[in-house]
């Protein structure tokens, strides 16, 4: 696996090029219930980004894994210490300077690999992306699959399906599978908190306190396991993967 932020510029020269796939981790640093780190969100987006690479690596297909971006739109997350907001148009605008940044490169195809889903968070990623939606010579595309769209919501468990997933099973269960020194024993003891999220986010809620998440967690922690959060790795790779032989079959033409 190729991962941009570890390379010397000479291995950087040889691995940025026209036919090789960028993918860009994208979380956010907020705050994820008692008991998980505020970087969970990019933890969840790397292990993505890294399991998606090595599946790419497995057919021949050159890719590189870029540096995760840490920020994000974290509004819901109001109320709670610790959460790093950016404003939207700051995100369209970081997106559009690091792709400028590798299509002079020579890159042109590009996928985001998000782990932060805040409606207003999600929605900049489809506009840009919805920006840059065709290959050219000049010009690199890039793909989104969304995690929140219909056809992968179902594939990534009940609770992610439900909505209540923030800091719940799903989240936790990833965090586990790949940063578990820093999950705090205290999951092991929290009580299941359904608050209906995405009814009440369609209904006007805009913070997780509104919305009844008092501890800034929803779902049910406490069932969460390493072996469910390698799984849930795996199904997050084969999203990026599914994705990207889809836009480009160039790639795996032999």
């Amino acid at each position: 696996m190729t991962e941009l932020a570890k390379l010397t510029w000479p291995e950087a020269q040889r691995a940025l090029h026209a036919r090789a796939v960028c993918l860009l981790p994208l979380g956010a640093t907020e705050p994820h219930g008692p008991h998980l780190p505020l970087d969970s969100d990019v933890t969840i987006a790397l292990a993505m980004a890294r399991a998606a690479a090595a599946r790419f690596a497995a057919d021949g297909v050159d890719c590189v894994v870029l540096p995760a971006l840490p920020f994000g739109l974290t509004n819901y997350t109001d109320g709670f210490a610790g959460w790093l907001s950016i404003k939207s148009g700051t995100l369209w605008a970081l997106l559009e300077d690091v792709i400028q940044s590798l299509e002079q490169h020579g890159v042109r195809r590009i996928a985001f690999c998000n782990a932060h889903l805040e409606p207003a968070h999600v929605k900049v990623l489809r506009g840009v992306a919805g920006d840059h939606a065709a290959l050219t010579s000049e010009h690199a595309h890039v793909v989104f699959p969304d995690p929140t769209r219909r056809r992968w919501a179902g594939t990534l468990g009940e609770e992610f399906a439900s909505g209540d997933c923030h800091a719940g099973r799903y989240e936790t269960s990833l965090v586990l599978a790949h940063d578990e020194p820093n999950v705090r024993g205290a999951y092991r003891s929290l009580a299941r908190v359904d608050v209906g999220l995405v009814a009440k986010m369609q209904a006007g809620v805009r913070s997780f306190v509104e919305a009844g998440a008092a501890q800034a967690y929803c779902g049910d922690p406490a069932s969460a396991s390493p072996a469910e959060g390698r799984d849930l790795a795996a199904r997050l790779a084969e999203m990026v993967h599914a994705t990207a032989r889809e836009a480009w079959p160039e790639l795996w033409a032999k």
